[in-house]
């Protein structure tokens, strides 16, 4: 990941970068993605973004059934069909930033949950999403807004 000239690890999606991305597939888009806000998990990065960041709570869920209404939204837990929970037990949702991937329009089976968030400790693959580490999450946060972009370019 490289911000303003500075390289930062990150980790990208196990089915590598795509630019046909499928649900379930686990690639990550190759695309040009708008930050439009995200969740927080309490006082765990107490830097302010100027993105809109809502609090993280056990009722929060994301849509991840192509058939569902909901698809690709987030979601009132509990909910009838699979979803994501967004209160994870290992933080990597502690700061998640949602992108514009498959937001609007909304297309069935192109790929949901497609998000900025802190990486595991080894930088294992995600499922899609774009994952930096917690130090990097937390000097970013505040640079962050619904003008930055996020290229991923192969």
């Amino acid at each position: 990941m490289n911000v303003a000239g500075t390289v930062f690890r990150c980790a990208l999606g196990r089915g590598g970068i795509t630019a046909a991305k499928r649900e379930g597939d686990g690639g990550t888009p190759l695309a040009r993605m708008a930050l439009l806000g995200g969740y927080l998990r309490g006082r765990t990065f107490p830097r302010a973004s100027s993105l809109p960041l809502l609090p993280i709570g056990p009722s929060l869920g994301w849509c991840e059934v192509p058939g569902d209404r909901n698809y690709n939204r987030p979601v009132r837990l509990p909910y009838a069909v699979s979803h994501e929970r967004m209160l994870r037990e290992d933080g990597l949702y502690d700061a998640c930033i949602v992108l514009d991937w498959n937001i609007r329009p909304r297309r069935r089976g192109r790929g949901s949950a497609i998000f900025f968030h802190r990486a595991r400790p080894d930088y294992t693959p995600t499922q899609g999403c774009v994952a930096v580490s917690r130090g990097t999450m937390a000097r970013l946060l505040p640079l962050l807004s619904r003008h930055t972009e996020l290229r991923v370019l192969r």
